[in-house]
């Protein structure tokens, strides 16, 4: 009998491409349920977790963590971000819903969800002890901190209504400053802690330095 050419139904799918696409379709439907369309002005959701991926492959690299662990727990670690209190566990089922469908290797989808359901919260008390639940915490933490959450962050404030004007908009920037020390003593790789540092120091500079421009201090000088 002559061999057949239709390609056999259980080849895998892609796992990044296939985690890409579960994360954004994930943010259009966060976007949708907040502002009536899947396809805002400014996709917060999207923004902060391709920053999150890049942050977790450079400290991966930099830390000797597993990088496939660290990249597939980060393009999912908020994918079911519309469950809010329970994410991190819901994000941990869909990695099991959704890794065995692809080509991930099959032993570490379970270090993979371990790691998304360490993630929550802005800071701890207790730090985690895997490697690549660290990596992944300091990442997600990073990138609410500094420059990054500038520009994150204000978008997302004016498109909610909660940022009329510009000292409306430094004030709510300034109001994190009752969380982000917590969240920077709450960082676990060297590489972080150090970069956390530096960040908090250049979100202060920055507002003071645009609170000093709006009064006119600079033509004192």
């Amino acid at each position: 009998m002559p061999k057949s050419n239709k390609k056999s139904s259980n080849k895998k799918k892609p796992w990044r491409k296939t985690v890409k696409k579960a994360m954004k379709k994930a943010t259009e439907a966060e976007a949708e349920q907040r502002f009536g369309t899947a396809d805002p002005l400014f996709n917060y959701r999207w923004e902060h977790v391709t920053a999150v991926v890049t942050l977790a492959l450079k400290l991966a690299e930099l830390t000797g963590a597993d990088a496939e662990v660290v990249e597939a727990a980060a393009w999912l670690h908020d994918v079911r971000k519309d469950t809010a209190a329970n994410h991190a566990r819901e994000g941990a089922k869909a990695a099991h819903e959704i890794l065995p469908t692809t080509d991930f290797p099959k032993k570490k989808i379970g270090h993979v969800a371990k790691v998304i359901r360490s993630h929550q919260g802005l800071w701890r008390k207790k730090p985690l002890k895997d490697l690549e639940a660290q990596v992944l915490w300091d990442a997600d933490k990073l990138a609410k901190i500094g420059l990054t959450s500038l520009f994150h962050f204000m978008p997302l404030i004016v498109m909610q209504g909660n940022g009329r004007t510009t000292p409306s908009l430094i004030e709510n920037a300034r109001s994190n400053n009752k969380w982000l020390p917590k969240t920077v003593s709450s960082m676990h790789t060297e590489p972080a802690k150090k970069a956390a540092k530096k960040r908090l120091k250049r979100f202060n500079k920055l507002l003071k330095n645009l609170e000093a421009e709006l009064q006119g201090e600079d033509l004192l000088d």
